[in-house]
């Protein structure tokens, strides 16, 4: 999707995540990313015209990124993509979800700790490497869309 839609996948993440004007420091702590990565995706949403840098309305020091109208459009459809390749999520509640997610990472846990402690054969570590990087998918998929739904109820 990211390259169907010339967007970087962590301007899209970013999107996702911009509801309200939010200062960077705040967006770099949703993405939990350091602060120069932060203004190198501000930059990207900047040139693409999908958001812009406003003073924050108590601190002028402070700058806030808001999604501008091509942003807000460019998310909606992001959110009804995503939800079209995943009609399973809506089957779950958050609470749910939040669960299935802390399994899938206890799995990613146990799958990593495995890879690092067993030698075997060559096609027994690349089994463990397709499962571990399928349980990293479906955990960075659950994180999306609980992300999602906690932004769209808050």
């Amino acid at each position: 999707m990211a390259e169907r839609l010339d967007v970087p996948m962590s301007c899209m993440k970013a999107l996702r995540r911009l509801d309200v004007p939010v200062t960077m420091k705040d967006l770099g702590q949703r993405l939990h990313c350091d602060p120069s990565f932060v203004t190198m995706i501000a930059d990207a949403l900047e040139q693409r015209g999908l958001a812009k840098r406003e003073p924050s309305a108590t601190d002028r020091r402070i700058k806030n990124l808001v999604l501008t109208p091509q942003g807000l459009e460019l998310k909606a459809t992001l959110e009804q993509e995503t939800m079209c390749a995943m009609p399973w999520a809506d089957a779950l509640t958050e609470t749910e979800r939040e669960q299935f997610l802390g399994f899938v990472r206890k799995m990613n846990a146990a799958l990593a700790e495995q890879d690092g402690s067993s030698a075997s054969s060559d096609k027994g570590h690349a089994v463990k490497v397709k499962n571990t990087a399928a349980a990293a998918a479906v955990a960075a998929v659950l994180e999306e869309v609980t992300s999602n739904t906690a932004s769209a109820a808050g």
